[in-house]
């Protein structure tokens, strides 16, 4: 029996299962890669308060157990950090993969979501910066994390996006996806890959006009999956982009205010 590459999952419970771990796992499964994952937080829409979220952070001994149990099973090809939610969790992130020295780090940064307090936007931010960048191959930002990370009040062009993934690199990790999306100026959705020599841009048509909830984790997990399978970081980012331009194409709608990505068929 053939074994699939393993991708090594990081990140939040998302209940409703349109984005985060639910998110992740479904991606992984769908392009042939085994994911094991470890849960940083759950977190859980609140239908009464505007579909908030309900932040509960996993503590910190419980994410170490969860990663020795993954790591004494399997060997991952690839790692996906997704939501870490709080300083400890990063802290303790960090600790994991620098004693794991695993390969293919691919980090979606999260800084917050709805339901934390606004302060702590700049914790995880500056902890970021200091513990998580230095050690992944890859980061992918969306517009508001670019904007953050590099620095600046707005980006209003795809040079601009490229500009800003040169200076988050200077903060430690190898490679830059920032993510324009919808923000991107014109009518292709644009992504702008910096791998520390050139920067290259990966454009689809944009579907619909709203946001689509998991399409940022499931773009870094389809990233992470490509390079556990041997794909160049060119290769994997294009096949990534390609995943969710149709994920997004046949997206689902229930009674949240948002369509979700769908990773099926």
């Amino acid at each position: 029996m053939t074994t699939p590459p393993v991708t090594f999952v990081i990140a939040g419970s998302e209940a409703t299962g349109g984005a985060g771990v639910q998110a992740d796992l479904r991606t992984l499964q769908q392009l042939g890669v085994y994911g094991a994952a470890a849960l940083t937080c759950i977190v859980s829409f609140d239908p009464k308060d505007g579909w908030n979220h309900r932040f509960v952070p996993i503590d910190s001994q419980v994410l170490r157990d969860q990663a020795e149990a993954i790591l004494a099973d399997w060997q991952p090809a690839s790692v996906k950090i997704g939501m870490l939610g709080t300083v400890p969790t990063i802290e303790t992130t960090r600790d994991i993969l620098t004693a794991a020295k695993l390969p293919n780090i691919v980090c979606d940064p999260v800084l917050i979501c709805k339901g934390q307090e606004p302060g702590a936007a700049l914790d995880i931010d500056n902890a970021l910066r200091a513990e998580i960048l230095p050690i992944v191959d890859v980061i992918t930002p969306n517009y508001f994390e670019t904007c953050t990370l590099a620095g600046v009040d707005e980006i209003d062009t795809v040079a601009g996006l490229g500009d800003a993934a040169k200076k988050i690199s200077e903060l430690g990790t190898k490679a830059v996806l920032v993510k324009g999306g919808l923000a991107t100026p014109g009518d292709n959705a644009v992504d702008v890959l910096w791998d520390g020599s050139e920067l290259v841009e990966y454009s689809r048509p944009k579907v619909g006009t709203a946001g689509v909830s998991g399409a940022g984790d499931s773009l870094a997990t389809a990233v992470s999956a490509g390079l556990a399978q041997g794909k160049s970081l060119h290769d994997a980012v294009d096949a990534a982009k390609d995943f969710v331009t149709a994920g997004i194409q046949r997206a689902i709608s229930a009674n949240t205010p948002f369509d979700v990505v769908w990773q099926g068929e």
